[in-house]
């Protein structure tokens, strides 16, 4: 009996599950059969927008690749108009040079495309001039070269004095020696500001600016000053970056001599050949009254080479500098005048370069120290000058 009732359990079990599994089989035919529908028109509209988006698809892996293939073949594109490198010495004519400083000047400038002005401070002789029709043509924008020449006139105006500082929109106060080591814009673009138009017109003509530095140079142009403060900037720009202005590296080389003797502005004279060195003798252009303030100027071109724009040129001789770096049209330009000081012999060496980049102040600083590491390698500064009539003579004052 037992044994009956458990076939019936078991029997009634199966039933059961029968009847839930034929459910569960009809549930899920049912289920897989609507699933299918809806996949089948989803996979319609997925085939259509892939239809649709394959062209914009296209566009883009062809803008990818197309953009991949721009970079891997990209060409550089020059976007000054004077070249960075080039043979700045060819076509110079060197028969009236002093060798050893020509050979110097030749290899410091190297490949760069600029010119060096070296010069006897104490006479005005020219003693080296590479590239020659840079030099002497119409100018470059003297970019924060000009400064030496406002400070000079504002220091003569008694404007400022060497420990005078100059407040700003920041904290941060400037005396003139941080503004020259530093080339500080705004230091100078307010000097240009409270001195005016007509004084610094009158002191950089006073100074050789707009004229020619040179006496029967031949090919020789002048500098040119504008007529009035620019339209760029006005006095701002003016004395600060030297907007408008054009100065040649012979010009600056005059000035910066002046600087070194104690204000005696000679004509610059560049002997064709050995019969004229040794009959050279130093012309005057004018006397500068800017004896007294030199001492003012020269904290500040020294901290330029020690620990300010002018790093480069810094070295055993003690150098006093002033770099310039701004762009003219399409065109870089780097600027650095100096003269060293000490027991031997002195020096005037003047760098421009011009083109991309690498044409700036502080590479034109490298330029000039390497001039004078070259001559000093040479025992050239503990020799003394060779005799001229010029070195039998009084000194010019």
């Amino acid at each position: 009996m037992k044994r009956i009732g458990s076939l019936l359990i078991l029997a009634l079990a199966i039933g059961l599950g029968m009847g839930v599994l034929g459910m569960g089989t009809s549930f899920a035919v049912t289920s897989t059969t609507t699933t299918s529908k809806k996949a089948r028109k989803k996979k319609k509209a997925v085939v259509k927008t892939a239809v649709v988006a394959k062209p914009a698809i296209a566009a883009t892996v062809a803008g990818v690749a197309a953009t991949t293939a721009r970079t891997r073949r990209r060409v550089w594109v020059q976007t000054w108009d004077e070249p960075t490198y080039k043979d700045s010495a060819m076509g110079d004519r060197t028969e009236g040079d002093d060798p050893a400083i020509r050979k110097a000047a030749v290899e410091a400038l190297g490949p760069y495309n600029g010119s060096i002005v070296v010069v006897d401070p104490q006479s005005g002789r020219v003693l080296t001039m590479v590239n020659q029709q840079l030099a002497l043509g119409g100018g470059f924008q003297p970019c924060s070269t000009i400064k030496v020449s406002v400070a000079l006139a504002a220091l003569r105006e008694g404007l400022v004095e060497r420990m005078t500082p100059a407040h700003f929109y920041s904290k941060r106060s400037l005396d003139l020696t941080d503004a020259l080591a530093f080339s500080n814009n705004y230091y100078f673009g307010n000097l240009g500001v409270k001195l005016g138009y007509e004084r610094v017109n009158y002191y950089a003509h006073l100074f050789g600016y707009g004229e020619k530095a040179g006496l029967n140079i031949e090919g020789e142009h002048p500098g040119y000053f504008p007529p009035a403060p620019p339209k760029n900037g006005g006095m701002m720009m003016l004395t600060s970056f030297g907007e408008e202005i054009a100065q040649t590296p012979l010009e600056f080389a005059a000035l910066m001599a002046a600087v070194a003797n104690g204000g005696t502005l000679y004509w610059m004279q560049y002997p064709k050949d050995e019969e004229e060195v040794k009959s050279f003798q130093p012309e005057v252009k004018r006397h500068l009254d800017i004896k007294n303030l030199i001492g003012d100027m020269k904290p500040g071109m020294k901290g330029a080479v020690d620990f300010g724009t002018a790093k480069r040129a810094r070295q055993d001789e003690e150098v006093y500098g002033k770099t310039g770096t701004c762009s003219e049209g399409r065109t870089h330009l780097g600027w650095f005048g100096s003269f060293n000081e000490g027991t031997g012999r002195k020096l005037v060496v003047v760098v421009m370069l011009t083109g991309g980049a690498p044409s700036i102040g502080a590479t034109a600083s490298g330029v000039a120290g390497d001039v004078y590491r070259l001559l000093a390698a040479e025992n050239f500064f503990k020799a003394s000058p060779p005799l001229t009539p010029a070195s039998l003579l009084p000194a010019f004052r």
